[in-house]
């Protein structure tokens, strides 16, 4: 399974590791741009390894039976050795991409499922006005059923996306960059308050 790091300048000596799961695979996908975004825009202690998992195969009750497939243990564990998680995702059919939802499907699997308790974010873009909402808040109960700590706000939707990124990927809207660089700092603050949390439940 390859990765994608965006290494920090100056990082602080608090390192965050967050990855970075894209809901589409096409390689010009506007939520890669706005994952690479979101990445550029995280505070200094935190840095983004896009992952691509388009090796998932579908999901089959009986390969799981067998034996779960490597490429889908090597996310999960990934997943598992991670601060955190953010989401870009399209939004298909008022709904969740279905090769998105066939890899959390096979995350899932099993009591050391490592979205527990993991802090999630997302954020989405798409073409039409209202930026992919109907998307979120589908995923939102999906990931509120593997227990994940998904941050509530600021939420980010990126609509009429394709007037707002330069074909290299760079975004040219002032407005898009500030709500996503607004919610990569709220990010950093919810995993660190989720951190806390699980401190305190151990003591």
């Amino acid at each position: 399974m390859s990765t994608d790091t965006n290494p920090k300048a100056g990082a602080a000596s608090r390192a965050i590791d967050v990855i970075g799961l894209c809901g589409s695979l096409r390689s010009a996908s506007l939520n890669g741009m706005a994952l690479n975004l979101a990445g550029d825009s995280m505070p200094p202690a935190m840095t983004l390894d896009v992952v691509d998992w388009r090796d998932i195969p579908p999901f089959d009750a009986d390969v799981l039976a067998h034996a779960i497939p490597a490429p889908v243990e090597a996310l999960r564990d990934r997943i598992r050795r991670a601060d955190a998680v953010l989401i870009a995702t399209p939004e298909y059919n008022f709904s969740i991409p279905g090769m998105l939802k066939n890899m959390l499907d096979w995350v899932s699997r099993g009591i050391d499922q490592p979205l527990r308790h993991k802090p999630v974010a997302i954020l989405s873009a798409a073409p039409g006005p209202v930026g992919g909402a109907r998307v979120q808040y589908e995923l939102r109960k999906v990931l509120l059923f593997m227990d994940a700590m998904v941050l509530s706000k600021p939420e980010v939707f990126i609509a009429h996306a394709a007037s707002k990124f330069a074909p290299d990927g760079t975004c040219t809207d002032e407005t898009t960059r500030r709500f996503v660089a607004e919610q990569m700092a709220a990010f950093e603050h919810w995993i660190d308050q989720v951190g806390l949390m699980h401190q305190q439940q151990q003591r």
